[in-house]
């Protein structure tokens, strides 16, 4: 997926989780924040961001923040995609290359099953298959972890595809980590137990539970390889 307009700033705080004070070519703008988590590792003051400018001029912000340089140990910079928008967006870029599905398979976004509104429902061979996309944007040494903040509607989520499983229909959950070199990937069980076991859970009932990381650029993100996934409980930081 390519985003249009890409420029590059300095971040300098975050007055409310909508928006943020960026510095861009000497002067403080006001901008948006494409994800409404904390991100309280990635949006330190002085980090490099990489901003989309929008063509509406309607808007009251001109720009919106669609990646991070998160500083690692090894004094190198991890490029991360924060944009909450564009996994589902990846996703189906992904699904029609045939990559887990056929290329003939029909895809329609945003489908409604129980209580629950599902990313996609996918026709292929006779079947119908349900998929619930989520964006991962927290590391901790190559492990990447979902979620970075308690998720009741994650959570609810889950539990519905665990039923849709039970219906007879195929169902999956993709964590798009949207970022490279990450060794692994765990649900994060210290900020969100519950939905830690409703995954577990969902693996056992016959639930597809798929990571992959992703191929980011300041202004681009494409799905790339298939990470993998304990989900082995943990209950404290490492």
């Amino acid at each position: 997926m390519l985003y249009n307009n890409i420029i590059k700033g300095e971040f300098i705080d975050r007055p409310n989780r909508f928006i943020a004070n960026v510095l861009i070519d000497g002067c403080r703008e006001t901008v948006h924040v494409k994800n409404t988590g904390r991100c309280s590792e990635l949006l330190v003051k002085g980090c490099t961001v990489y901003l989309e400018k929008s063509d509406n001029h309607q808007r009251k912000t001109k720009y919106d923040i669609v990646a991070v340089e998160k500083p690692r140990k090894s004094k190198s910079h991890l490029l991360i995609n924060i944009d909450s928008q564009i996994p589902n967006a990846a996703t189906e870029e992904w699904l029609k290359k045939g990559e887990l599905f056929t290329k003939d398979a029909v895809i329609r976004r945003e489908f409604v099953f129980g209580a629950s509104r599902f990313d996609f429902m996918i026709s292929d061979k006779g079947k119908i298959s349900f998929l619930e996309v989520k964006g991962v944007t927290l590391e901790r040494d190559g492990v990447s972890l979902f979620p970075d903040a308690p998720t009741e509607r994650g959570l609810k989520h889950v539990n519905e595809l665990i039923e849709a499983h039970k219906c007879g229909y195929g169902a999956y959950i993709l964590f798009v980590i949207q970022m490279k070199n990450i060794k692994i990937f765990r649900p994060n069980d210290y900020t969100h137990r519950a939905f830690g076991d409703a995954l577990r859970r969902a693996r056992e009932a016959g639930v597809s539970i798929l990571a992959y990381d992703c191929i980011v650029l300041p202004d681009s993100i494409t799905i790339d390889k298939p990470i993998v996934i304990d989900m082995e409980e943990k209950h404290e930081l490492e």
